[in-house]
């Protein structure tokens, strides 16, 4: 398991939301990157210096510090898409190889490179950027339906990662509440809510959506 590729992004205009700019237009960066954790959500900062983003009431802050994609899922894309998908080209900071993003615990623990730890947190919901960003109609719909939304990390330990980077699972909770089974219960299955309850480390915002349900 390792990083393929360390994705900072570059401001663009957002001609899909009502936003000046976005972020979503990362690119593979040479040499080390600092990762720090970026307090609360709400000023645009994220875990990579040199990074942001725009839409501050939905994105950044500790809980999205850091978005990983798996190689793998572009792979298959590239496929269902008919054209290249680059690293990067999802918004997300890293691209991975050997690890099934998708498949890892709210909570699990990642330790990239020799210093850097991150906490997997929650799962991308996409949006319409996304969306636009792809020029692909129906995009949120498919996407959402294919149940292979990425992860958003915290920083835990900060320090340097580069391409190439080492990825350990250096910790795994005690529960099933996987980053796909929270994209489920957020998007098509709001049934599954209650059993995210589970997961200490879920969003607190997360946590109130599940507690609703289950009071409901």
């Amino acid at each position: 398991m390792k990083v393929l590729s360390v994705n900072v992004g570059r401001p663009r205009p957002n001609l899909w939301k009502g936003h000046g700019s976005t972020g979503i237009d990362k690119r593979p960066v040479a040499g080390p990157v600092a990762v720090t954790a970026p307090g609360p959500k709400g000023t645009g900062a994220v875990g990579l210096v040199g990074d942001r983003v725009y839409d501050v009431k939905h994105h950044g802050g500790t809980d999205q510090a850091v978005y990983a994609y798996a190689r793998e899922d572009l792979d298959g894309w590239e496929a269902e898409l008919g054209r290249p998908l680059a690293n990067g080209v999802f918004g997300e900071n890293l691209t991975t190889a050997g690890l099934d993003v998708n498949a890892a615990l709210i909570g699990e623990r990642w330790r990239v490179g020799p210093d850097v730890v991150l906490e997997v947190s929650c799962a991308r919901i996409p949006c319409g950027t996304f969306q636009g960003w792809l020029e692909r109609d129906g995009w949120i719909r498919r996407f959402t339906q294919a149940t292979l939304p990425g992860a958003y990390l915290r920083v835990i330990e900060p320090g340097d990662i580069r391409a190439g980077d080492p990825v350990e699972v250096v910790h795994r909770p005690d529960h099933d509440v996987t980053v796909a089974l929270v994209f489920r219960a957020m998007t098509r299955e709001p049934e599954l809510l209650p059993r995210l309850l589970v997961a200490d480390a879920l969003p607190e915002e997360s946590k109130d959506r599940a507690r609703r349900r289950t009071s409901a």
